[in-house]
């Protein structure tokens, strides 16, 4: 969008400069997929084209079907859509701030539009902070609510702001879920963990430049790779404040 509310805007694009990255896709001569298929591949069930690219869209904005998934459409790039329950379903509560958001009602049209439905949890809480009661909670509820609405198995998890920890992945997988995508500010691999796939944030200061150099496969490192110390030392940082001030907003 042009004019986003300031909690968000640094995470979005304008409808420019968003048609622009889907075009250098295209251009690209990179095979868009699904995180289904990242799944097969990572499962042994199926091999990925030779330059496989996933476009993901995480929360649920109101902007997600319609304008967004038209421009997709139109150019035949499927895409992973994460969708925040408690943000889109009716009477529902979430840690997002304030934002035009869809309704869960409008997640089959998406599925429609060439785009798969994912979860990402209920509330959007940070959470390697939470007790195993409420993490369990945001793990399975949101797939149940998912699963409701679409009549079929949700597969795929993405972690709110990428925020996860051994506990959280081994979680994930007790919930039932195939995948999780964290962010890491790296390329995946075909070595990539199953529970904390890397993606890369498009932020509205990227150029097309740098959207081109990742196209290309460069301008970030490669996951897997271990968690360093600051990533560490920032996860007993929140674990510490969410003790004394409960869940907290994962942004």
């Amino acid at each position: 969008m042009d004019d986003p509310p300031a909690w968000i805007a640094e995470f979005t694009v304008s409808p420019k400069d968003f048609a622009a990255q889907l075009d250098a896709i295209v251009d690209s001569g990179r095979t868009p997929v699904t995180i289904s298929a990242v799944s097969d591949h990572l499962a042994g069930r199926a091999p990925l084209p030779s330059r496989p690219v996933v476009l993901t869209f995480d929360d649920g904005f109101a902007d997600l079907p319609g304008p967004t998934a038209e421009a997709l459409a139109d150019r035949g790039l499927p895409a992973t859509a994460y969708l925040t329950t408690g943000a889109v379903a009716p009477g529902g509560h979430s840690l997002l701030p304030p934002a035009p958001m869809m309704t869960l009602d409008r997640a089959a049209e998406l599925e429609r539009s060439g785009m798969e439905i994912g979860s990402h949890t209920v509330t959007h809480a940070q959470l390697d902070t939470l007790s195993g009661k409420a993490l369990a909670h945001e793990l399975r509820t949101s797939k149940d609510v998912l699963e409701d609405a679409l009549g079929h198995p949700v597969r795929h998890l993405a972690y709110p702001h990428g925020y996860n920890s051994p506990r959280v992945r081994a979680e994930s997988a007790r919930a039932g879920y195939e995948t999780a995508t964290a962010v890491r500010h790296a390329l995946s691999s075909d070595r990539d963990e199953r529970y904390r796939i890397a993606r890369l944030i498009v932020r509205r200061g990227h150029t097309l430049a740098d959207f081109e150099g990742w196209l290309a496969g460069g301008g970030a490192r490669i996951a897997p790779y271990r968690d360093g110390p600051k990533t560490v030392g920032w996860r007993w940082y929140r674990r510490a404040r969410a003790a004394v001030r409960g869940p907290v907003f994962a942004g």
